[in-house]
């Protein structure tokens, strides 16, 4: 037969499982500072030496690291996702950051349309409160935290799809993104027509999902990425053309001054 006797789950198996989930589900980030060990150990409702074998097990795994004097911290498990040769390969290469938002656009849209399908309406709360966030830093003409939120609205979408591969892979990408491997976000905000145009395609994303309409969400975020996609490549041809010209204007100059050198 194929039964066993049931066994009565060890604490410290118990809570090597919730972190795990805590960390699967995007809920603890990569980088994170767990709280002191008497605290976790009161929340967790469990004795400090359980919880220090489970701390002990996660840190085998990978997913916990300790720095001394400094607590416990969720692992960067996220930074391998990309090899740093692949990485600096990335940021040497332009068709890269095109590759990138065509990546970005195929699983933002999926994601999107999922979010508007199966996100919880405490998802899509969130959502809602990030781009209230973006709209009050575009009002504050503030680019900078405009450009962090529009990230963070992003990721947002992805995590109200509730699929963890989609969240953890993504999560790699957008950390790329803000290093500025891929292109600079800054970019994107440098004209004040370009800033409107972005808010209101965020705009537009928001409504869709707050409407549940899983078609025009995705088709929102893949016109969004299309023309952020159109905007870097138009700011790519005219730094092109700009270098051109600065060449032009320099070989003019040291003609005119070589002319003028000869006359003496």
């Amino acid at each position: 037969m194929p039964f066993r006797p049931v066994q009565s789950e060890k604490l410290s198996t118990a809570v090597v499982r919730q972190i795990e989930l805590l960390i699967l589900r995007g809920i603890l980030r990569p980088g994170e500072r767990l709280p002191a060990e008497r605290e976790l150990a009161e929340r967790l409702g469990v004795s400090r030496p359980s919880l220090r074998d489970a701390v002990s097990v996660l840190q085998e795994q990978g997913l916990l690291s300790t720095r001394a004097g400094a607590g416990i911290y969720v692992a960067d498990v996220l930074g391998s996702a990309f090899s740093p040769a692949l990485v600096q390969l990335f940021s040497r290469h332009e068709a890269a950051v095109f590759d990138y938002l065509s990546f970005r656009r195929d699983m933002e849209g999926l994601a999107a349309e999922r979010a508007a399908r199966v996100g919880s309406q405490t998802d899509l709360q969130v959502v809602q409160t990030v781009f209230e966030k973006m709209r009050a830093a575009h009002t504050g003409r503030d680019a900078e935290e405009e450009a962090r939120l529009d990230a963070k609205f992003h990721m947002a979408i992805i995590e109200a799809s509730h699929n963890v591969v989609m969240l953890h892979m993504m999560r790699s990408m957008y950390e790329l993104l803000r290093e500025g491997v891929f292109y600079n976000r800054q970019v994107m905000f440098r004209q004040q027509t370009t800033r409107e145009l972005l808010l209101e395609q965020h705009a537009a994303i928001n409504d869709a999902l707050q409407e549940r309409d899983p078609s025009r969400a995705r088709t929102a975020v893949e016109t969004h990425l299309s023309f952020v996609e159109k905007a870097l490549r138009d700011q790519h041809r005219s730094d092109a053309l700009e270098e051109v010209a600065r060449q032009r204007l320099d070989h003019e100059t040291g003609k005119k001054s070589a002319e003028t050198v000869s006359r003496t």
